[in-house]
């Protein structure tokens, strides 16, 4: 999946003393509205979910909000009832293992948003590749 970063990444210290890193990704679909005729675009968001350490301590140094981001991972939906609720809730997520890939495709500027053109300085299991043309606005 390659969408852009909706915050940046959240890491919460768990009763066993590891960690967990969440992320949101913002992917787009155009399409044309077949009763006007007009482009429209829709947005789709996405959660990513990662239990690695080296994976989180990566994240925590690149991953802000807007940048264009790679990811490789396997799906995962769970279902979990609130309490004082009678209906179950699910989610689907995308669970980063052993195995998964972050690479990023833009290159922070100072400030760590996104730049127009070129290579992250870090990515997580993968190389970091060369995104040449990327200046698209955020789309949010």
């Amino acid at each position: 999946m390659i969408g852009r970063l909706g915050a940046d990444v959240t890491v919460n210290h768990l009763a066993n003393g590891g960690r967990v890193a969440n992320l949101s990704i913002a992917t787009d679909e155009g399409y044309i509205d077949k009763n006007s005729g007009e482009r429209r675009d829709r947005t789709e968001w996405h959660r990513i979910v990662t239990f690695q350490d080296g994976l989180i301590a990566m994240l925590e140094k690149h991953a802000r909000k807007g940048r264009l981001v790679f990811v490789e991972g396997k799906l995962q939906s769970r279902k979990w009832r609130k309490e004082g609720e009678d209906t179950d809730r699910f989610s689907t997520e995308i669970m980063l293992v052993p195995g998964g890939r972050v690479q990023f495709l833009d290159k922070p500027n100072g400030n760590g948003a996104p730049a127009a053109n070129g290579a992250a300085p870090a990515a997580g299991n993968g190389a970091v590749q060369a995104a040449d043309g990327i200046g698209d606005e955020i789309p949010f």
